[in-house]
């Protein structure tokens, strides 16, 4: 236990929710800590984006203290307390399966494998720390008496930037894969490093991503790339050997001939987001996921057209096919693959700038993400330069300048031969 007067941790630092759950639970006569992420961020010198709470109260206990609240999940179970557009998620301290349980059926469940299936098993606030993943979530702050909790060294290994499994890290992988995306994550967004027993076994166990349901790595690639620190999470799943079962087709293409390519467009990709988060602009998944599948599109566009098939058919079939073959890894839900299809149609469009076409294009819903696409392209030098230039100058110019860009173009950007079209006769 660590006093107030110890460590640098304040309430000011806390949200007016979070503080609002601590203390109710803890006038209800409950234990009531913050924990995890939010006091090893602040640690760090970071705000936190969030704050979670654990206690030993059950969850039905908590959703009766809390009027907006709601317990959510199955295999395990939280409350979610909501305080206007806040919400605070609030755990009940949780035990390693024990073999006496007599509701062990009801309350947990393992595969053969290894994987937790359920597990709804409460216990102290000790074994809830011995539970956690890596040591650097596993600080506890007590409302009670202002004090921190540390069980397994948790303040020195985040003072040494040191992620570190807690338990043996073959059986911790085994019960949850997720968590060595997690250790990729944390590594990336404190530029912490891996202990070498935490990270020597996940190249091996890699492959059991395949058991995790493809909408909850969906989730994860969410958190690895759009977090603000994308460049190094790529850079740590291909270390670790993870990206391969994440996007696999995509490792394939860099593997290929083009791969010095597709990497710099990669890398393009993950710094342009990085910088739009940091400025505060919006991104959104549908842009990294279409760069990520792009060497992928463009091989197989490649293949139809030397079939014989037209430009349009072949792009849509292309984009077809490796989104089917995507979403058995990974989910993409929809809202999100129509803005991608329409991306790659517009990359197909932005060379075409004849008569209207290139007013036409720039009043697109996705024109300016295409157009950035675009920019990336050239960057990484898949494309030669030159047709990034004339539609930021076309951008900016007006109609005259606009009629004039456009006549000065040859036949080939017109998008035709040169040849007048006849009109059809009604």
């Amino acid at each position: 236990m660590i006093p107030r007067n110890q460590h640098s941790i304040s309430r000011k630092q806390v949200s007016r929710a979070a503080l609002n759950v601590l203390y109710g639970l803890n006038k209800a006569g409950f234990e009531a800590f913050l924990v995890g992420g939010c006091l090893r961020d602040l640690l760090c010198g970071r705000q936190p984006k969030d704050f979670d709470v654990v206690t030993d109260a059950t969850p039905d206990q908590v959703a009766d203290l809390f009027k907006r609240s709601r317990i959510i999940g199955r295999r395990f179970q939280i409350v979610h307390v909501r305080f206007g557009r806040e919400v605070i998620e609030v755990s009940t301290f949780r035990a390693f399966q024990r073999d006496d349980d007599l509701d062990s059926d009801q309350h947990s469940a393992h595969e053969e494998t290894g994987l937790v299936l359920r597990d709804n098993t409460w216990g102290s606030i000790e074994e809830d720390a011995l539970r956690r993943d890596f040591t650097i979530n596993a600080l506890y702050y007590n409302i009670a008496d202002f004090a921190l909790y540390d069980f397994v060294d948790s303040r020195r290994d985040i003072e040494n930037g040191v992620i570190r499994m807690i338990g043996d890290p073959v059986q911790r992988y085994r019960e949850d894969p997720v968590r060595m995306l997690r250790a990729a994550r944390f590594a990336a967004k404190l530029g912490f490093s891996l202990d070498a027993a935490s990270a020597t076994p996940i190249p091996a166990m890699a492959e059991l991503l395949l058991q995790v349901p493809p909408a909850r790595l969906f989730d994860e690639v969410l958190k690895l790339f759009l977090s603000g620190h994308a460049r190094a999470s790529y850079q740590q799943l291909r270390d670790l050997g993870l990206f391969h079962f994440l996007f696999p087709d995509t490792e394939d293409s860099l593997e290929g001939d083009q791969g010095e390519t597709w990497e710099r467009l990669i890398l393009a990709a993950m710094d342009n987001t990085d910088r739009r988060l940091a400025q505060d602009k919006p991104v959104t998944p549908a842009f990294i996921f279409a760069v990520l599948l792009w060497p992928v599109i463009t091989a197989r566009l490649e293949r139809y057209q030397d079939e014989g098939m037209p430009s349009a058919p072949a792009l849509h079939k292309a984009a077809t096919a490796a989104l089917n073959l995507q979403v058995k890894h990974t989910a993409i839900p929809r809202r999100f693959s129509t803005v991608m299809r329409e991306m790659w149609e517009l990359q197909m469009r932005l060379p075409k700038r004849g008569g209207k076409r290139a007013d036409a294009t720039m009043e697109h819903p996705r024109f300016r993400a295409a157009y950035d696409f675009l920019l990336l392209r050239e960057e990484a030098g898949e494309l030669n330069p030159g047709l990034g230039q004339w539609w930021t100058l076309y951008q900016e110019a007006d109609d005259i300048e606009r009629r004039d860009m456009v006549q000065a173009l040859g036949p080939q950007a017109q998008g035709g031969n040169g040849r007048r079209r006849r009109r059809r006769r009604r």
